[in-house]
C-alpha cells in the first residue's frame, strides 16, 4: 500500500502542566512546571501520516489544579471539537499530571459522554527530562491510541489504555487501573 492511500490523521496536544512537563530549576533544586516540553518531545517522534498541533494551555502540577482550571480543560476540548485551529482532529490527547489525571478525565467523561473523537489523558510518573522517564512512551502511545480507538475519554499509561468512567491512579504500582 503506497503512502498516498493512507490518510492524514491530526491530533491536538492539549498541554497542563504535570510530571510530564517538570523541568529542573538549578536555582531552588526542585522540579517544576515552568513551561511545556511538548514541542521537544513530539520533534523526537516520527509521526507517518500525522500531523500534530500543541495547544499550551496550562503548566501546573496537578495538585494545584482548580475545578476552574478543569474547566478550561473542558472548554479547550469544546473549542478543539468546533474547529478551533482550522483543522478538523481525529483525536485529542491531554498532557495532564498523575495526580489528579483521573478526576479530569471524570470531568470530561461527565461533560462529552459521546465526543466526537477519542479524548486520550496521560502523564507520566518521571518527567521528561529525567533518564528513564515514561514520557515519550506514554505521549507516543496516547497519539497512536487516538488512531485505534472508537471516540470516547480514555486515559493511556504503560501500554495500557483505559476508558472512562472509572479509571484510577495505583500509586502502589505507579500507574492507572480500572478496578
Amino acid at each position: 500500500m503506497g503512502n498516498g492511500s493512507l490518510s492524514m490523521r491530526h491530533v491536538t496536544i492539549i498541554t497542563t502542566g504535570g510530571t510530564i512537563e517538570k523541568t529542573y530549576d538549578e536555582a531552588s533544586g526542585r522540579l517544576e512546571n515552568r513551561s511545556s516540553v511538548v514541542r521537544g518531545m513530539v520533534q523526537g517522534l516520527r509521526l507517518e501520516d500525522c500531523t500534530v498541533f500543541i495547544v499550551e494551555l496550562l503548566s501546573k502540577d496537578s495538585l494545584e489544579m482548580t475545578e476552574e482550571d478543569r474547566a478550561r480543560i473542558v472548554e479547550a476540548v469544546r473549542a478543539v471539537f468546533e474547529g478551533g485551529d482550522g483543522v478538523p482532529t481525529s483525536g485529542i490527547v491531554i498532557l495532564h499530571g498523575t495526580d489528579t489525571l483521573a478526576v479530569t478525565g471524570e470531568c470530561l467523561h461527565a461533560a462529552f459522554p459521546s465526543p466526537p473523537v477519542p479524548v486520550v489523558l496521560t502523564g507520566a510518573m518521571r518527567p521528561f527530562e529525567l533518564v528513564r522517564s515514561d514520557a515519550v512512551q506514554n505521549l507516543t502511545e496516547a497519539v497512536f491510541a487516538t488512531g485505534l480507538v472508537a471516540p470516547g475519554v480514555y486515559c493511556s499509561a504503560h501500554g495500557r489504555l483505559l476508558r472512562f468512567p472509572g479509571v484510577v491512579k495505583d500509586r502502589a504500582r505507579g500507574t492507572f487501573v480500572k478496578p
